[in-house]
């Protein structure tokens, strides 16, 4: 049974590559992503608020704005990503392990924290050393003070963090700490 989508409510979006494999190849697989996405969600008027493309997943949090299908809206977005990425790759068959995962986000501390776990997520697996570095999230337009107001993604920081500066030192104070408990935990492990 199809999840049920309400207005103005905010949901945490995540898929995964079948079998763990990647999702995205080349730079030009993250790009078309987000292009077709963008219209995806600008047709069904749903609020792109965070992203983080990795290399075998993704996450994303939304805000639909109107009562519409956004299953159906989902399942279009994959079904165009899985078409064109087999088409440029050669391949066939199924990409995703299942149909994309929805959470309700109803809690602002839930909220804030799903955006910097989001955010963090090319750090955790190792692909860069900041959250700044990966190219394929908007972290960059969260910490970003000269960012539009008028994004989704900008307002959303604003409601909780004074500044972008303020929104970075809450993601990084994180990620020292994941880093401090993963070096106790080795030591721990005999």
């Amino acid at each position: 049974m199809p999840q049920r989508f309400y207005p103005g409510n905010i949901y945490h979006l995540f898929n995964r590559g079948n079998d763990r494999h990647r999702i995205f190849l080349e730079a030009e697989n993250y790009r078309f992503s987000l292009c077709r996405l963008a219209g995806f969600l600008k047709a069904a008027e749903v609020n792109l608020l965070a992203y983080c493309l990795m290399p075998n997943h993704y996450h994303m949090l939304v805000q639909l704005q109107d009562e519409t299908d956004f299953s159906n809206v989902l399942r279009n977005f994959t079904s165009s990503y899985v078409k064109s990425f087999n088409k440029w790759h050669g391949r066939v068959g199924h990409l995703f392990q299942s149909n994309t995962r929805a959470k309700l986000v109803d809690d602002d501390k839930f909220l804030v924290h799903v955006c910097r776990y989001d955010h963090l997520n090319p750090v955790i697996a190792g692909l860069v050393e900041l959250p700044e570095q990966w190219e394929y999230s908007d972290y960059r337009l969260w910490i970003d003070e000269n960012a539009p107001a008028t994004m989704a993604n900008v307002s959303l920081r604003r409601l909780f963090f004074s500044t972008g500066d303020e929104c970075r030192r809450f993601v990084l104070d994180y990620a020292a700490e994941m880093k401090t408990r993963a070096e106790v935990e080795k030591q721990l492990i005999w």
